[in-house]
């Protein structure tokens, strides 16, 4: 049967490509160009095949595609290049390197260089019906305040060279609007999944989760949150359905979307969430947020909180971000954030089961 829908995506087999692949297989007329490492090949493969035994679709219609999008052409082979460039209707761009602490040059070698080769590759696509950037809420860098999803250039700057990257990597994106039907996604911070609790890395939250579970009873008396500061998590279930839908929505095209928790808690509020899930109370002090600060960035404090120090200036920005325009088009689509209070306790229960991943 020949395939209504032909979808490129790279970074697979990442976390969120991978779920993103299964929910989008839900169509058994859609084919896959899925770009991977070389050194990634073997666990495509794996990945590939598990989504076709669950989901029940042929695993020919998965096709694993080595490359580099670093390398011009994508480190593709010239044949199998212009067969994606032929066939595809869709493309998704996820890979990117997503780590607070990663050097400058691989930052922008990957996430902007890697871009802009991404963004030459497409262009001479014939069917292409959508182009879906992953970019991140944090383009905002060190603004401060309400952020805005028709906002992107500032001058404010930036907290790490990951943040500078994925800025100067969506401005290049945010260039084509004009010429590309394109959508632009910005997540918030991903954690696991709402229902399952499944998820691939333990960062962000998972720092203050891992924290809390060294010796809930007493680490949950003193608040190391700040009641000022909103962190803002989406599970990786909701960042999946909001691409999956908006990917086919008429009027998601020439959009950025923030895809992020509208009511975000604060940092004090989920400390206490997990310290109430952990021990049935919450925490008893909290400490003003320069002291927390301060003791947190003091040389030896990663290796007794786990949280390293260049996770500590995520909760201490007072910067929010508006969800208006996402809000508004996954409304149709039945598709809501849920809140964090809701699968606080799923996590959790995936932490324990799992202590190392």
């Amino acid at each position: 049967m020949a395939a209504d829908r032909t979808i490129f995506i790279t970074g697979f087999p990442g976390f969120i490509a991978e779920r993103l692949v299964e929910r989008l297989a839900v169509d058994a007329s859609t084919d896959f160009y899925l770009l991977t490492l070389p050194s990634f090949a073997a666990a495509s493969e794996e990945a590939a095949n598990g989504i076709a035994q669950r989901t029940g679709m042929d695993a020919g219609r998965f096709r694993i595609v080595e490359g580099d999008i670093t390398k011009p052409g994508l480190g593709i082979l010239p044949e199998i290049r212009e067969a994606i460039r032929k066939e595809t209707t869709d493309v998704f761009h996820l890979a990117a390197v997503y780590d607070l602490a990663v050097a400058r040059g691989v930052a922008f070698d990957v996430n902007v260089g890697g871009t802009r080769n991404v963004n030459e590759f497409l262009r001479p696509m014939p069917s292409l019906r959508r182009y879906n950037y992953v970019s991140t809420c944090y383009v905002a860098g060190r603004r401060q305040g309400h952020i805005l999803e028709t906002e992107l250039e500032h001058d404010a700057g930036f907290r790490n060279h990951y943040e500078a990257s994925k800025y100067a990597a969506e401005v290049e994106v945010e260039r084509l609007k004009a010429d590309l039907p394109l959508t632009i996604f910005r997540p918030a911070v991903v954690v696991g999944d709402s229902k399952t609790g499944e998820t691939a890395k333990y960062d962000g939250i998972y720092y203050l989760i891992r924290y809390l579970l060294r010796a809930p009873g007493l680490l949950r008396l003193v608040n190391v949150g700040n009641p000022n500061v909103r962190l803002n998590l989406v599970p990786v279930d909701f960042v999946v359905d909001g691409m999956a839908a908006l990917s086919t929505d008429p009027e998601a095209e020439g959009l950025t979307v923030a895809l992020a928790d509208p009511s975000p808690l604060a940092t004090s509020e989920l400390f206490d969430s997990i310290a109430s899930e952990l021990t049935g109370r919450m925490s008893i002090v909290t400490p003003p947020a320069s002291l927390t600060e301060w003791a947190l960035m003091l040389p030896f404090t990663p290796s007794i909180s786990g949280l390293p120090h260049a996770g500590v200036p995520y909760f201490f920005l007072e910067q929010t971000y508006d969800t208006r325009i996402a809000s508004a088009l996954l409304a149709k689509h039945a598709i809501t954030c849920p809140g964090f209070r809701d699968y606080v306790g799923d996590l959790l229960e995936f932490v324990k089961m799992h202590p190392k991943l």
